[in-house]
Order: C-alpha cells, then sequence, then structure tokens
C-alpha cells in the first residue's frame, strides 16, 4: 500500500500538490546515473493489471508517435515468461509492489532484459526483483485511487520522456497543479448538472482514443469499484462499428477532439445523457454535457480527464447512497501476502460530508 491511506475526497483536494511532488521527484531520479540502461531501452515492454494497465496507454501513444517500437501488456499475459515479445526493458507498474501478477512476470523475464519498476512504495516484493526502480515518495494514496493513479501517469510520461530524449524545456507538468484546481473547479458545476439523472443510468460507456484510451479504461473502473455501476472502455472508432447500439438508459463518457464530438452529439441527440471531455468549442445542450479542457500534451490531458472522472464518481456515489470506500470483494490472492485489512479501514464519507 502506500504511506499511509486517506480518503478519496482527501486525495482529490490534495491532488494538485502532490502531482508537483511527484513530477519533481521522478525528474531528479531519471537525472541520475542508475537508469542509464532504461535512457537507452530501445525496446520497451509495459506491463501492470488493473488501473495501472489503464495507465500505460500513456506511454505506449508517446513512443509510438517518436517512432519507438513499444506495447503494453497485462502482467498475467507475461506471467510464464516475456519468450515472444521482443522486448530489452520491462517496465512494470505496481504502486505497492505486491500484485502478485506483476512479480510473477518479473520473476519469468527473459534473462538480460532489464527489469524497471514504477512503485509509490520503493521498499517492495517488485522492488526488490528490480534491477531500477522510480518511484512516487510514498505518497499517501485512497483505496479507489486518486493521487497514485494520476501520480502514475505523470511518472510514466517523464519515463517516456527520458526514452525519446525530450528536453527539459518541453516537460509538460510545470503548472500542473493550478491545471487541475482549474478543471476540477468546472467539473465540479457541471456534474452537478447531471449527477441526479447519471445516478439513475443502469450502466455507462467510456469511449476514447489515443492516450485517453487510459481515462476511458479507468472511468470504466472507477464507475465500477466506487459508484457499482456497470461499465466499460471501448475505442472511438471500434465504438462506431455496433458497441454502442445498447445505448439504452446509459451513461456516455466520450474524450476527444475529433470524431469524438460527432459522436457525443450523435448519443445525446437520441436521448442519452452524455459527458463531453474535450478541448474544442462545444456548447452544452439537452442531454449534452461539456468539461472543456485547456490545450496541453497528452499525457496532462489524460491526468485532467481524471480529475474529472474523480468528481464525477464521487457526486454519483453520494447520489446513490453508496459510501466512496465500501468495497464489496476482498480477494486475497491478487496481492503478495494477502490483503491488508487496514486499507479497508479508513472511513469514507460522501461530497456533502
Amino acid at each position: 500500500m502506500s504511506g499511509s491511506r486517506i480518503t478519496f475526497l482527501e486525495g482529490q483536494a490534495g491532488q494538485g500538490a502532490a502531482l508537483e511532488r511527484i513530477a519533481a521527484r521522478v525528474r531528479t531520479r531519471l537525472a541520475g546515473p542508475e537508469p542509464a540502461a532504461l535512457r537507452t531501452a530501445r525496446r520497451p515492454l509495459f506491463t501492470g493489471i488493473g488501473a495501472s494497465y489503464a495507465a500505460l496507454a500513456v506511454p505506449v501513444q508517446h513512443l509510438r508517435a517518436a517512432g519507438v517500437v513499444t506495447q503494453r501488456v497485462l502482467s498475467s499475459e507475461i506471467e510464464t515468461g516475456t519468450t515472444g515479445f521482443d522486448t530489452d526493458c520491462l517496465i512494470a507498474v505496481s504502486q505497492g509492489g505486491r500484485s502478485c501478477e506483476t512479480l510473477a512476470a518479473f520473476q519469468r523475464a527473459t534473462p538480460g532484459t532489464t527489469k524497471t519498476a514504477l512503485l509509490n512504495v520503493a521498499a517492495s516484493p517488485l522492488g526488490d526483483l528490480a534491477d531500477l526502480t522510480v518511484d512516487l515518495g510514498g505518497e499517501p494514496d485512497s483505496y479507489a485511487s486518486t493521487i497514485g493513479y494520476t501520480g502514475t501517469v505523470v511518472a510514466l510520461d517523464l519515463i517516456a520522456g527520458a526514452l525519446t530524449g525530450r528536453p527539459d524545456t518541453e516537460d509538460p507538468w510545470r503548472r500542473i497543479a493550478e491545471r487541475t484546481t482549474a478543471v476540477h473547479r468546472q467539473a465540479i458545476e457541471v456534474i452537478a448538472g447531471l449527477r441526479e439523472r447519471g445516478a439513475r443510468c443502469i450502466a455507462a460507456d467510456a469511449v476514447a482514443a489515443g492516450a485517453s484510451r487510459a481515462s476511458a479504461e479507468e472511468g470504466a473502473l472507477l464507475l465500477r469499484e466506487v459508484v457499482r455501476m456497470t461499465a466499460a472502455a471501448s475505442v472511438t472508432r471500434n465504438y462506431l462499428h455496433g458497441e454502442m447500439e445498447s445505448a439504452g438508459n446509459t451513461l456516455h463518457l466520450v474524450f476527444g477532439d475529433g470524431r469524438e464530438i460527432e459522436l457525443a452529439r450523435s448519443l445525446s441527440g437520441a436521448g442519452h445523457l452524455t459527458l463531453l471531455l474535450t478541448t474544442a468549442d462545444v456548447e452544452a445542450a439537452g442531454q449534452l454535457a461539456v468539461v472543456r479542457l485547456p490545450r496541453c500534451a497528452d499525457a496532462v490531458r489524460v491526468v485532467l480527464e481524471t480529475v474529472v472522472l474523480q468528481e464525477l464518481v464521487a457526486q454519483l456515489s453520494a447520489e446513490r447512497g453508496v459510501p466512496i470506500e465500501s468495497f464489496v470483494f476482498a480477494n486475497d490472492d491478487t496481492k503478495e501476502g494477502g490483503l491488508d485489512m487496514a486499507d479497508f479501514e479508513v472511513a469514507a464519507f460522501s461530497p456533502e460530508g
């Protein structure tokens, strides 16, 4: 687990300042001599499970755009080893470093592959197996992750920047606290206008392309684990090929500036509640709610999209009377050493307190 547990709402409130700290820490770590093998990797393979896997869409998109051969894969798919993957550097993400599937992937990685662990807690079973660790500094986090997830996105972008030799002048994280505060303020107002209708929806679809696939996947996960709403994530072009036909008393989260705008208008025009997160000048109307994001780097955009998602699930859980941290299932085979029941002891509070 992280250094200590905080509530979901505390995570929201302290997120901007925490991301500033994380960015500074990871920059310093990557500038040192130890990450040389990471900076010179030519075929990185990213792995994780759950929210960590979702976050990996960010560096994969960045690196592919720069011509680097890479992909992300669920840790459970390489528990038996990395044979069949052309990689010289396996980069695994696990906040607490105890995810069983990710540990198995490291244990069975092809000899000679540099094993890099991105963690919140450096002293961990995964950290012990790694050739190199990059950590967020043991930031306190909520059980349904807030700071831990967005901090991971920040760190992954900085790692991708190190792999591509991005100059310091192009570092996109200098104003992240200011930006998260501004977007959160807007999200509170926009979501307040749809929370009653949204809470009555029976399911949700989250749709995006590129790096924002991380947001769609994280959004679906948060709706499932916080709001207990059935939710799925889809890629924009695939969603158009039949998946959208099941719309009906559903909430639609659409991320993007291209085909996503027309998609959002089509869904809302057919009477389906839709929240569009875009940098484009799109007006809200009827069943269409809009959060306008600033133009920024893809990774920063994903963090800002996540800020909106966190506010969405906080308000919907309150409207539905579901305590945010009241998890139903405690699977004891997903973490090395079993579950730490202290993770469940932090009291949950509704947005109204």
